[in-house]
């Protein structure tokens, strides 16, 4: 009897890819579960409240919710922690740095959404024009891990910040546009729990703990005043403490606490969550409908032009310049691995449709399309990155 390999096991959760890589497995494991005789058991199991009220306290609310609105809150926390490091002393930390990612993360929102709209416009569908937005930041890095050291570091950070850039993208549209009626209580409420984080942020209060406490109420504020529950993660990540030095900041320990959480367990189960599609005659048609083409071009088109568009003219203007060592294709390529909407392309479609075949078409869609995406960007990136060629000259440009 062979013997484990725990090494194995450690490397596979220390690794860039391995919530990619489990990620996927997921999906693929919550569509053989949709399409089995337990489906629909699978699907009442979803929709099974938990939790208890109490008085006037409502804490009772079906599984997929607590996922989606629950799970997914820390998901945008670790989302928020991020922008504010990168703010701070990443990639975006100063204009010059910031221009070139926030420039193609533009683009690579703006015409996806204006592709959709063409096709989608005066259409019942239309709410959805969110949905080919946002770049699956999880996805996208396992990709580039696939081609090990053929891709440049630099060309990693530029697609990490652009991902961080397309998030905050998403957010904002989250808040803004895929919000229901809005409570003005529940939302002073959540603002007072906002103003004593800033408070406390202030005061230099150092230990993370002293604001995750007061976050959870804001949460429970956010959740009931319309705003969707996530934000909630987002505004307590802008409120804890970060130094751009080297010394770990209290927002870098929770960062380091939550990473692999969010990777190896709340992604996942999201996945499992929200993938359980249960496949149709007539859902291959569905990509050919209004709603499929929107998204579809949206992301496998739309992404990469914008991204290199918005770039080209980032560059063009001086305001910003291409990483060391790397060619244009290589940003278009770059693009089309930007095109892998998946986890937050899924969150807004559920935000977008009350429908529930909605739903699902663009969930299917979005599988498809992302699955297409990943597989024409490895294959482009691979034959664009020679391995030889690029070790020797780009080491020694980064050494320069």
């Amino acid at each position: 009897m062979g013997t484990i390999n725990f090494n194995a096991f450690k490397d596979f959760f220390a690794s860039k890819s391995g919530g990619g890589i489990l990620l996927l497995v997921c999906v693929i494991i919550s569509l053989l579960i949709a399409n089995s005789p337990i489906g629909d058991s699978y699907a009442n199991l979803l929709n099974t409240e938990i939790g208890k009220n109490f008085g006037n306290i409502t804490l009772k609310y079906p599984v997929l919710l607590w996922i989606n609105d629950g799970l997914m809150a820390i998901f945008f926390l670790l989302v928020g922690l991020e922008i504010k490091r990168e703010l701070v002393e990443g990639e975006l930390s100063s204009p010059q740095q910031a221009a070139l990612p926030v420039f193609a993360a533009v683009g690579g929102m703006v015409v996806p959404a204006l592709l959709f709209g063409l096709f989608n416009n005066n259409t019942p569908t239309s709410n959805g024009w969110g949905i080919p937005m946002a770049t699956d930041i999880a996805f996208a890095i396992a990709i580039l891990s696939l081609l090990g050291d053929r891709v440049p570091l630099v060309l990693k950070i530029f697609l990490t910040a652009l991902a961080i850039v397309d998030d905050l993208g998403a957010i904002l549209v989250i808040a803004v546009f895929y919000s229901s009626d809005i409570h003005l209580d529940y939302l002073a409420c959540a603002g007072g729990v906002l103003i004593f984080l800033i408070v406390l942020n202030r005061l230099k209060v150092m230990n993370y703990i002293f604001y995750i406490i007061p976050a959870i109420f804001m949460w429970y504020f956010v959740h009931h005043s319309g705003i969707h529950a996530t934000i909630a993660g987002v505004l307590t990540a802008l409120t804890i403490p970060t130094t751009p030095d080297n010394v770990e900041s209290p927002l870098e320990k929770l960062e380091h606490v939550l990473t692999k959480p969010v990777n190896f367990l709340i992604m996942p189960v999201f996945a499992l969550a929200n993938t359980n599609i249960r496949f149709e005659s007539g859902m291959v048609q569905g990509i050919f409908s209004d709603l499929g083409l929107g998204i579809m071009l949206g992301l496998l088109l739309g992404k990469p032009v914008g991204i290199f568009i918005m770039s080209w003219v980032s560059v063009k203007t001086g305001l910003g310049k291409l990483p060391k060592g790397t060619k244009w294709s290589q940003i278009a390529g770059l693009g089309i691995i930007a095109g892998i909407g998946f986890t937050m392309s899924i969150f807004i479609s559920m935000q977008s449709y009350q429908n529930p075949d909605y739903q699902t078409e663009a969930k299917f869609v979005i599988l498809i399309t992302s699955l297409m995406a990943g597989i024409v960007g490895f294959f482009i990136l691979k034959k664009l990155f020679k391995r030889n060629t690029f070790n020797v000259v780009n080491r020694l440009k980064i050494l320069k």
